[in-house]
């Protein structure tokens, strides 16, 4: 596996396991910022092991996604999926449906800037995920 000492994450501790029908794989959390002044958004460190992901999303106010380690994907629905490395930000505009997660052999830790909501959508498709 690619980047396995990613497993005790990066920066930030590796948080816990999140457990959620919205994530497919292993996934820890740790919450890195909640207050909501000055920057009225949360900051969550999320390290997806190994063919891990989240189901396809969207952010009411948008998200930013700061790549601290490993390898990723990153795809909007209608676009073919982006490898993510670490240190690629990518920004999510409002109401833009997506998903994120790891590549099949390596690990991948990054920074989720999220201010408003989520609306979590169906899961990324297996078959066409493993493609990838």
């Amino acid at each position: 596996m690619k980047n396995e000492s990613l497993k005790n994450s990066t920066i930030f501790p590796l948080g816990e396991k999140v457990e959620s029908d919205h994530f497919i794989g292993d996934a820890y959390l740790q919450m890195v910022f909640t207050d909501e002044a000055p920057l009225n958004s949360a900051i969550g460190n999320v390290t997806f092991a190994p063919k891990s992901r989240n189901s396809w999303h969207s952010h009411k106010v948008g998200q930013v996604l700061l790549v601290t380690g490993g390898e990723g994907w990153y795809q909007k629905e209608g676009e073919q999926a982006q490898l993510l490395k670490t240190g690629d930000v990518v920004n999510i505009p409002p109401h833009v449906k997506h998903w994120h997660g790891a590549t099949k052999d390596s690990w991948f830790v990054h920074l989720a800037m999220t201010p408003g909501e989520t609306e979590w959508l169906e899961p990324v498709d297996e078959e066409w995920y493993n493609q990838l």
